[in-house]
C-alpha cells in the first residue's frame, strides 16, 4: 500500500476548456499557487481549438479550483453560419446565422491513487 504524503495530489483535476479562456486560466491558477499544466487539443462542435489543463491538487482545493473555472470560462453564446456547422445529412437550411454555445469547462475531477515527482 502506498501511503500519500502531506501536500501530495490526492485529486486530478481535467479542464478542457476554449483557446480564448486558456491562458486567463492559466495565469489566475499560476498566481493563485495552483500547479497546471496546459495540453493543447481539438475537437467539439464547431471544430475549434481547446486546451486541456491538468491540475493536482489536495482534495480541499477542489471547490478553489472549480470556482477559477467558473469565473474565467464562462459560457456564452455567438452567433454562426450554418455552412461551417458540422450537420450531417441535409444542409437546406437557412443562410441566417444561429446562435450556438461556446466557451465554458467540461472538468473531471479524478482520484489521484498514487503521485510520484521524478
Amino acid at each position: 500500500m502506498t501511503m500519500v504524503d502531506q501536500g501530495s495530489p490526492t485529486k486530478l483535476v481535467m479542464m478542457v476548456v476554449s483557446d480564448t479562456d486558456a491562458d486567463e486560466l492559466m495565469a489566475a491558477l499560476v498566481e493563485r499557487g495552483i500547479p497546471a499544466t496546459k495540453v493543447g487539443s481539438s475537437g467539439g462542435f464547431l471544430r475549434r481549438g481547446n486546451v486541456t489543463i491538468f491540475s493536482g491538487v489536495e482534495e480541499s482545493a477542489v471547490d478553489n479550483v472549480l470556482g477559477i473555472v467558473n469565473e474565467i470560462c464562462p459560457a456564452r453564446t455567438e452567433l454562426v453560419p450554418v455552412q461551417t456547422l458540422p450537420f450531417i445529412g441535409d444542409t437546406a437550411f437557412s443562410a441566417e446565422p444561429i446562435e450556438v454555445r461556446a466557451g465554458g469547462a467540461i472538468v473531471f475531477v479524478l482520484n489521484v491513487d498514487r503521485f510520484q515527482r521524478i
